[in-house]
């Protein structure tokens, strides 16, 4: 469960009053969100999803993060629009937590990836590239390169009690990294989603039918963008590579956005470096989540065999 604030209905009823999207059926919380206390809302005129932004996020940045689904939306991508209250603000506050409410998308995450699937989720992803460009407003990525090296730091060295050897592996491995990370301007640019993982993209009938979670987009390489669905996507169990999902999703991205020669040539690095990223952020969350915390810590060692993969030690 990881509803992390509480609603009475009264509360909710009071909350609703100031928007025009009916009266209040009925809600319930939804368990597959970490960050944030999510919730599916019924009313009158339909279905909306509430999410009450929980501490981990900083208030000051989520109209950028509002303001980029909005302008996606509008320029055609199938994602959560935020829903404007009558004074026209699509954030709120409500039991002490900034607050939005967003559109509900329909369909299911996938349980079972295909090579259909990697396909569509390439051809998506470059599409919200595409669309992204029109944003103008940046957002610095707070878990870029230069965020790893203290952020492996912070563990003190506990890795090794995960597995022996760990911590030296990995600034082996980060020295590398970032030494061959390509500099800045060097790629194109813009708005990436940072976090499309399978749970992050609905389908009906084999076809995407939303993308959701956009609160660690940033403006980035976009081969970084790919580099991260290469990572989650493209591995049938924690330690084999599929690649006949690995060449899908390319040629589902490229059939939107084809690659440049300098981003086909970064590419093994950034698979690097999205493995390690995300490697990182669930070391440090593994050791720092007590037990019987509410978020399900993830395993570490999942990206391990990917960032092995990804430097030809498979």
């Amino acid at each position: 469960m990881a509803v992390y604030t509480e609603l009475a209905a009264e509360t909710l009823e009071a909350f609703l009053a100031t928007y025009d999207i009916g009266q209040l059926v009925s809600f319930h919380g939804i368990a597959e969100g970490v960050e944030n206390s999510n919730f599916l809302l019924r009313t009158t005129q339909g279905d909306f999803i509430l999410t009450l932004f929980e501490r981990r996020v900083q208030a000051s940045e989520l109209p950028w993060f509002l303001g980029l689904m909005q302008h996606l939306a509008q320029a055609g991508l199938t994602c959560p629009l935020p829903v404007n209250d009558r004074e026209g603000k699509p954030l709120k506050i409500l039991a002490g937590r900034p607050t939005a409410i967003t559109t509900f998308l329909p369909g299911v995450s996938a349980s079972v990836l295909d090579e259909g699937l990697c396909r569509e989720l390439g051809a998506a992803l470059a599409k919200l590239h595409l669309a992204g460009k029109g944003y103008s407003a940046t957002r610095r990525n707070a878990l870029a390169p230069d965020a790893w090296g203290p952020l492996l730091r912070s563990c003190n060295g506990t890795g090794d009690t995960i597995l022996p050897g760990l911590t030296s592996e990995l600034e082996r491995g980060l020295e590398r990294i970032v030494a061959e990370w390509p500099a800045k301007g060097a790629l194109p640019t813009g708005q990436i989603h940072a976090d499309l993982f399978p749970d992050n993209v609905f389908f009906r009938d084999g076809q995407v039918s939303g993308l959701i979670d956009f609160y660690f987009a940033c403006t980035d390489f976009l081969a970084y963008d790919l580099a991260i669905c290469l990572n989650a996507w493209t591995f049938t169990d924690e330690r084999i590579f599929n690649s006949a999902f690995f060449v899908a999703l390319l040629e589902g991205y490229e059939a939107v956005r084809p690659l440049s020669a300098a981003e086909k040539n970064a590419l093994p690095i950034l698979c690097q470096g999205a493995a390690m990223r995300f490697l990182l952020t669930r070391l440090y969350d593994w050791i720092n989540t007590p037990a019987n915390a509410l978020v399900t810590r993830k395993d570490p060692l999942a990206y391990l065999w990917r960032l092995r993969h990804f430097q030809g030690r498979h």
